[in-house]
C-alpha cells in the first residue's frame, strides 16, 4: 500500500511504500525505481509498530515515477499498490 502525504509550505510530498507484516517477501525488501536510480538497496523497509514494513521517501509533486520492489536475493516483484503500470514497472503519481 501507498500512502502519499503532503508536506506543508513546499512542494514535495512524503511517500510510504509498506508491505504487510505478512507478505512473503516484507521482511527483506527494498523499493526502487526512477526515485533512487534504482538502486536496489537504496530504500529498504523497515518494520514498524502498525504490522507493516515500510520505506518512507520525499519526492517532488506532480510527477510520474515508475518503481518495484526488490527482495535482498534480487527478486523483483510488484504489488496491487501502484497508480498505473507501465510494462512490468509500477507507476506512482506525485
Amino acid at each position: 500500500m501507498i500512502r502519499k502525504r503532503n508536506i506543508s509550505g513546499s512542494n514535495q510530498v512524503k511517500v510510504s511504500f509498506a508491505l504487510p507484516e505478512d507478505h512473503p517477501h516484507a521482511a527483506h525488501a527494498y523499493v526502487a525505481g526512477t526515485f533512487n536510480d534504482w538502486d536496489a538497496k537504496a530504500d529498504r523497509l523497515i518494520h514498524r509498530n502498525n504490522q507493516t514494513y515500510s520505506a518512507v521517501v520525499t519526492l517532488d509533486k506532480g510527477e510520474r515515477y515508475t518503481y518495484r520492489y526488490v527482495t535482498e536475493d534480487g527478486e523483483w516483484f510488484n504489488v496491487d499498490d501502484a497508480d498505473e503500470y507501465e510494462g512490468e514497472n509500477s507507476v506512482l503519481l506525485t
